[in-house]
């Protein structure tokens, strides 16, 4: 059955956002590899990169993964986090060097390469003690819905109900039909023609624990082809296959001492749950205008996304009737499979500079820049669409990227280190902050085979907002991403 679901800002965000996992190097040196190539994951910045190679080139890279989060709501501090380990990037270059030594055309590659695009595993914990309940959210989306159906007929379920009003009027009757199934708010008047709710939880102070645990990775398959142009041009274009495997799960618990309320526990789960494949292309070029200086172009399209997603749901109360303790359970036990729906995250422009010194190291730079105010769902003409994306249009905005690398070789040994700097996405730069990174790395070259290690740490703060509508307080959120790798690359 196909269900109806409004999506929101932050489903955009995720998977506009671009964390490109690539080799140990790198991520060393920050992924300022716009103007350089020469290491085979460079071509998920600059297409161009790989026909900089002179021979052919594989290499695979490990990871370990570590998130700390830090929260603060009403006053209340709690840590929490998260570790993995994973294999984020693999991939191949094969050059084929031109046999006509009257041809411009020097060299043809074409590269194959898998990157992790975006780490999405994390476990944040909120605790705290606020003031305003959980009933507001359900009262939100009952406001307006008549109680009729919000009544079981004879012989129906409460499971049968909800999965009727899913199909037929949408997730907010379905949580207007858990609110008012457990107790959690009362018709104005007890009549099938009331369209009018108040919270059956009285005004006060909430003790509230809300878990936001999540699963999954994005990532980008890519099938590169480069050249090169007499002694000093590179050009090249990628074809990109992208994935998303998610999965979220948001748990609730609030409890009340309030006077005059019927209710005072509460125990709500989402469960949501998100696949989606997507396609875009990269062109780019890289100049050599001196043999030490070197500058790079690129331009990445829009990806386009089809998408699709089913929840889950379970809502568990308990009131005081007469001085007992009474425990409702609301499971549906109903799986929402939502219609498939489309999404364009924006494209990207991207200018590189680089400067080597010889055989004994390079510095490189790269910036970026993507609007994330173009992000659109679609179809646009649907009323939900087009809401979102007016408020993506007001919410959000062009943002810049910074990368600076930088590598010194000593014989066989290379030393590296990085920093990167992505401006906020919001216009408010409050909702989510401005991301900072730190990197540094080794790498030791056995002639055939190279062995590199990187370690990354990314910070970035964010407000939390609890629910989209209702309960929409936040905490103040830091998280901090922590990163080694390991890459095992062999010369063929």
């Amino acid at each position: 059955m196909a269900f109806t679901q409004a999506q929101n800002i932050n489903d955009g965000l995720r998977y506009a956002t671009d964390n490109t996992n690539g080799s140990a190097r790198f991520q060393a040196m920050a992924g300022a590899f716009g103007a350089l190539g020469g290491d085979v994951s460079s071509m998920a910045i600059n297409p161009a990169g790989t026909s900089i190679f002179l021979f052919n080139k594989a290499d695979i890279t490990f990871s370990v993964d570590d998130i700390e989060n830090s929260s603060t709501y009403f006053g209340t501090s709690r840590t929490s986090g998260d570790s993995r380990v994973d294999v984020v990037q693999g991939g191949g270059v094969f050059v084929f060097d031109s046999y006509n030594d009257e041809s411009p055309w020097r060299k043809f590659t074409i590269g194959l390469n898998y990157n992790r695009t975006q780490d999405l595993d994390n476990e944040l914990f909120i605790q705290g003690t606020g003031n305003t309940s959980i009933s507001q959210f359900f009262l939100e989306q009952a406001q307006g819905v008549p109680l009729d159906l919000l009544e079981t007929r004879i012989g129906e379920s409460v499971g049968e109900l909800y999965q009727f009003l899913g199909e037929t009027r949408g997730t907010g009757a379905q949580n207007a039909l858990l609110g008012f199934q457990g107790f959690i708010i009362n018709p104005v008047e007890n009549n099938a023609g009331n369209t009018q709710y108040s919270s059956a939880i009285a005004p006060g102070q909430f003790n509230q624990q809300y878990s936001y645990l999540t699963r999954g990775y994005t990532g980008k398959y890519t099938l590169n082809f480069s050249t090169q142009y007499g002694e000093k041009l590179f050009l090249g274009v990628n074809l990109n296959s992208h994935v998303i495997d998610y999965e979220q799960r948001t748990v609730l618990f609030e409890t009340n001492s309030n006077t005059g309320s019927t209710t005072d526990a509460v125990f709500f789960e989402n469960n949501l749950g998100v696949l989606g494949s997507g396609f875009s292309a990269q062109v780019g070029g890289i100049a050599k205008l001196s043999e030490e200086f070197r500058i790079g172009f690129t331009y990445d399209t829009p990806t386009w996304y089809n998408i699709s997603e089913e929840t889950i749901q379970y809502l568990e109360s308990d009131r005081t009737v007469n001085g007992a303790t009474l425990t409702t359970i609301i499971d549906p036990r109903v799986v929402n499979v939502f219609a498939d729906y489309d999404l364009r995250t924006p494209g990207k422009l991207g200018a590189s500079a680089a400067y080597i010194f010889g055989g004994n190291g390079l510095l490189s730079f790269d910036y970026s820049y993507k609007d994330y105010s173009n992000i659109k769902f679609r179809p646009s003409g649907d009323p939900a669409f087009a809401a979102t994306n007016t408020n993506i249009e007001n919410s959000l905005k062009g943002a810049s990227t910074f990368r600076v690398g930088g590598e010194a070789r000593i014989d066989n040994v290379s030393l590296r280190a990085g920093y990167r700097f992505e401006e906020s996405p919001y216009e408010n730069e409050t909702t989510v902050g401005d991301l900072t990174g730190y990197s540094a790395g080794i790498g030791y070259n056995f002639g055939e085979v190279n062995l590199d290690l990187s370690y990354t740490r990314t910070s970035q703060d964010r407000n939390q907002q609890l629910y989209n509508v209702g309960l929409t307080d936040s905490a103040q959120i830091e998280q901090v991403n922590n990163t080694v790798l390991l890459t095992l690359g062999i010369s063929l």
